[in-house]
């Protein structure tokens, strides 16, 4: 428990860190990896490199800041962070160094600014928060349905558009596949041929059918230097028969229980996680939406087809090659405001979608969404 003397510190900070927020942290990234190089091994650099693990970071520091008085508000936001954490295998021993490295970055910045008492407030601070996701990441430790990297075999691999690829995998060490939970990813484990380090990234998982392994998609990142390694790589250098390293499925963007009309809204290969909350919400009410650059873009040609004879599932696409970008009126013609969202693409196009939402008057507790990014970079 936080002292009243300590959180009236902290809330007096809060405009320091709205100034120098993503500063400070690009500080501390850089510093952790300076010292602690063998993080590289967990931490996406395409991330680092756009600035939105930065921002992310800035943000999740910023609400523990504005909501010191009652950090249980900032559960939901702990929550998803944590699904990543044990999702990338992070673990308690870790959370000592991002607290060395955060405090060396308010005082780097900060400078003279950062009095010993500011510093000391934040050390506490951070105790308590860094408590909060340890605890909440042991309970999902006990949770997932295998512990560490596993290998699995490549079953399958579908052409499902022109960039995207689908991998069905099955289990190599007697591991016993639960049922999948529609919205949630894997996260596969890689060392490509020239890099210095392991590379992880999370794949969302398209189908809640088991019977032939766990199936994900990986859209072929194409564009900067950084950007798309791990894509290019499984696109280009895995093939059927191969093994790869997974940890076990993960993620809190997952399905409510509802009898509200569902709508599923999707930007590029953010249709991923919506199709497997598609199959296993068949008998139900659902609008599909789905954004796409054209027709040659859209995955999955061959699950859709097969739900397009069902009267409670329609389907709108926007081709923004032929039509322009998905706008407020678009979707004020299929959309009433009493449906369930959920929402899944770029944090562009996430940002885009809450904006219009929010001015078709959609209450927020209705839109439940997963960025292809930090979530905490998410700034509306």
């Amino acid at each position: 428990m936080l002292s009243l003397e300590t959180r009236e510190i902290i809330k007096a900070t809060i405009p320091v860190l709205e100034e120098h927020g993503n500063e400070i942290t690009t500080v501390f990234y850089a510093h952790m990896f300076e010292e602690h190089p063998e993080l590289l091994n967990i931490f996406n650099k395409t991330n680092q490199q756009q600035g939105r693990q930065q921002a992310a970071l800035a943000q999740t520091v910023l609400a523990a800041a504005k909501h010191i008085d009652h950090l249980e508000a900032i559960i939901p936001n702990v929550n998803q962070i944590a699904h990543k954490h044990r999702a990338l295998q992070v673990k308690p021993e870790h959370y000592p160094i991002v607290g060395e490295n955060l405090i060396y970055a308010i005082q780097k910045v900060l400078g003279e600014a950062a009095t010993p008492e500011i510093v000391n407030a934040w050390t506490e601070t951070y105790g308590v928060i860094a408590d909060v996701f340890i605890q909440m990441e042991q309970g999902l430790y006990k949770e997932e349905e295998w512990h560490g990297f596993k290998p699995f075999k490549v079953a399958n691999i579908k052409q499902e558009s022109e960039h995207i690829k689908s991998f069905t995998v099955s289990p190599i060490n007697n591991i016993k596949l639960q049922p999948v939970v529609p919205g949630q990813y894997i996260t596969v484990k890689v060392h490509p041929e020239g890099e210095n380090n392991d590379m992880l990234r999370h794949y969302s998982i398209c189908s809640d059918d088991i019977s032939s392994g766990i199936k994900f998609a990986v859209k072929r990142d194409v564009a900067g230097s950084e950007k798309g390694i791990v894509s290019n790589y499984l696109h280009d250098n895995i093939s059927v028969g191969d093994e790869i390293l997974l940890s076990a499925p993960a993620g809190e963007f997952t399905l409510h229980t509802t009898e509200q009309p569902l709508v599923f809204l999707s930007g590029g290969v953010g249709m991923t996680p919506l199709m497997a909350m598609l199959e296993s919400s068949s008998d139900k009410q659902v609008t599909f939406i789905h954004s796409a650059y054209n027709r040659a873009e859209v995955p999955f040609k061959d699950e859709i087809t097969a739900f397009h004879d069902k009267e409670n599932i329609q389907f709108y696409f926007n081709y923004s090659e032929e039509s322009g970008r998905l706008t407020r009126d678009k979707l004020a013609q299929v959309i009433n405001g009493n449906e369930e969202i959920y929402m899944c693409g770029s944090v562009s196009f996430m940002e885009g979608m809450l904006v219009i939402l929010d001015e078709l008057g959609i209450d927020r507790t209705h839109i439940h969404f997963e960025p292809f990014g930090p979530k905490m970079s998410i700034t509306v």
